[in-house]
């Protein structure tokens, strides 16, 4: 039986045993970042509310998830893993219950903006968990578990989604945590342990801090696509909410500096090394993600006509490959230096999606696009536990759920900003490759026609990515042949302009995971080990 860290009482059980809790809802969690995507059309009926409304049902969890991992991370240290996880779990699972019963969309942004209050209670602890129960020697396994939970995920969320929606009902998508979460629960009171914590003074003006400029941040590159990167509301502009975000989080690592152990982020864990490298990779690697997948699935629906369903079960196989690769590369940087597998990983991702990139066309077959996103899983496998094991070297007892805290922060921001600049990118790209492709698509038309057609084009893609498909309109009178010769252009002009578009942006984030490939051969070789957790006066054990 594997022994667990010391100073840990684990009553006789192997630090196995408190895998499954934290895993469940490390599940529940990431499935639930993507599932409502696929039941945007149907919210829209059944509310009979517009697309940016509907939008913040997955914008609200979004939101509050992110913005709030750095205070949770350090209740965590300062209460206890297990008190703040099982709180989570139980607000998280009340929250999806309050989901499925809204007969409201109102009531339903509401209750994921709760539901992502749960989640980022939960997050961290998971982290600091693993940390600080599995002995240096076998943390790296247990963060490959951990990492293949997360892969799984990623794809189950659409996958499971579209047969959920399509057949028993788009409030199932939230009842189905209702188990899941009870068993999580149980689970976590009869297996997690009391793990000691800090009694120091919490940091409550760098909570407000915290909060304030990460949700400003966040939300002002969430939401900048929807309102043009304009005007939100009278004088208030996306641009000065971003300003004010940045103002107001630069004030938060002032106030963090000057507080010094007692911070609610200790500015000493960027002392180490690998932790500051692989909270740039972290955010590197999410927002590469986000970059595939957003223009990825566009591409496969508005170009190839897959059905949503479908279009999740291209990127299946991958995700799947990712979730048996994960816990190997967990066990094997246990083994070799942590560095070399995430680099590998970064290598691998690079590699698949510049490939994935020259695939995009307007007539490919499928499969030759299934092809490099199996690479992608292994490259998601090889990179995500690893990266966490690495982000944790160092950390002692007092600040494991801080630095887990901070990772996933970033990683939730590093998203955050690859959504909003992929979006920018895809639409800026658009407004090139559009009317290109209308201008090649035209030669075939009456020479009266030929301009119209192509200003048309520009004209929708100037519009943005709603109205880039629109194309051009059949004048009124024209000839039935000519009508669907034109119908015809139109349609290899909006495929060829958008894959040429999207196959450009996936290319971009080929950088942004070179970035990352970077990161992780400058931090420091050997295998991974965490310092020891030095005595203090102000530990003491947990309660409950």
């Amino acid at each position: 039986m594997t022994s667990s860290a010391p100073g840990v009482d684990l009553q006789g059980r192997s630090p196995w045993s408190v895998l499954p809790p934290l895993c469940l809802g490390f599940f529940m969690i990431m499935v639930d970042t993507t599932i409502v995507n696929i039941a945007v059309p149907t919210l829209q009926d059944v509310f009979d509310a517009d697309l940016v409304t509907v939008g913040w049902v997955n914008s609200a969890y979004l939101l509050t998830f992110a913005v709030l991992l750095l205070v949770t991370g350090r209740l965590g240290d300062r209460f206890g893993p297990r008190p703040v996880f099982v709180a989570g779990l139980v607000v998280f699972t009340g929250a999806s219950l309050a989901c499925g019963l809204a007969g409201s969309v109102e009531v339903l942004i509401a209750a994921r903006a709760v539901q992502g209050i749960g989640g980022a209670l939960m997050t961290p602890q998971t982290m600091a968990m693993i940390t600080r129960v599995f002995p240096a020697q076998k943390r790296g396994a247990a963060l490959g578990v951990w990492g293949s939970v997360a892969g799984v995920a990623t794809i189950t969320g659409p996958v499971l989604g579209g047969v959920i929606v399509e057949t028993i009902g788009w409030e199932w998508i939230f009842y189905v945590n209702i188990p899941v979460g009870v068993v999580a629960l149980w689970l976590s009171l009869t297996r997690l342990p009391a793990l000691p914590t800090h009694a120091r003074t919490f940091d409550v003006p760098g909570v407000v801090l915290s909060v304030v400029g990460l949700s400003l941040l966040v939300f002002g590159l969430q939401e900048g696509p929807s309102y043009g990167w304009a005007t939100i509301v009278g004088p208030v502009t996306v641009p000065l909410v971003i300003g004010a975000g940045i103002l107001v989080s630069a004030a938060f690592l002032l106030w963090q500096r000057h507080r010094g152990d007692d911070a609610l982020l200790p500015l000493r864990l960027f002392t180490h090394r690998n932790f500051s490298l692989a909270n740039v990779a972290g955010a590197a690697v999410s927002f590469a993600m986000t970059g595939i997948f957003f223009p990825f699935t566009l591409y496969l629906q508005q170009v190839l006509g897959l059905s949503p369903l479908h279009a999740a079960l291209v990127g299946l196989p991958g995700s799947l490959i990712s979730g048996v690769v994960a816990p190997f590369a967990g066990r094997l940087s246990d083994r070799v230096a942590g560095k070399w597998v995430v680099a590998t990983g970064f290598s691998v991702l690079a590699v698949s999606i510049g490939i994935l990139a020259t695939q995009v066309q307007p007539d490919v077959a499928v499969w030759r696009l299934v092809v490099p996103m199996l690479g992608f899983g292994v490259g998601t496998g090889l990179v995500f536990s690893p990266l966490g094991n690495l982000a944790t070297t160092g950390l002692d007892q007092s600040t494991a759920g801080a630095g887990a805290g901070a990772f996933n922060t970033n990683r939730q921001v590093g998203g955050v900003i690859g959504s909003a600049v992929v979006v920018a990118l895809l639409t800026s790209r658009l407004a090139v490759t559009m009317p290109a492709a209308a201008s090649d698509a035209a030669a075939g038309l009456p020479a009266e026609l030929r301009a119209p057609f192509v200003d048309g084009f520009r004209q929708a893609a100037a519009a943005g990515l709603g109205a880039a498909g629109g194309g051009f309109d059949v004048p009124a009178g024209v000839p039935p042949e000519v009508a669907e010769q034109l119908r015809a252009a139109a349609q290899s002009a909006a495929g060829a302009g958008f894959a040429a578009a999207a196959g450009q942006t996936l290319g971009f984030t080929v950088l942004v995971l070179l970035l990352g490939a970077a990161c992780a051969f400058a931090m420091r070789g050997g295998r991974p080990q965490h310092t020891a957790p030095a005595p203090d006066a102000d530990v003491r054990a947990a309660v409950g």
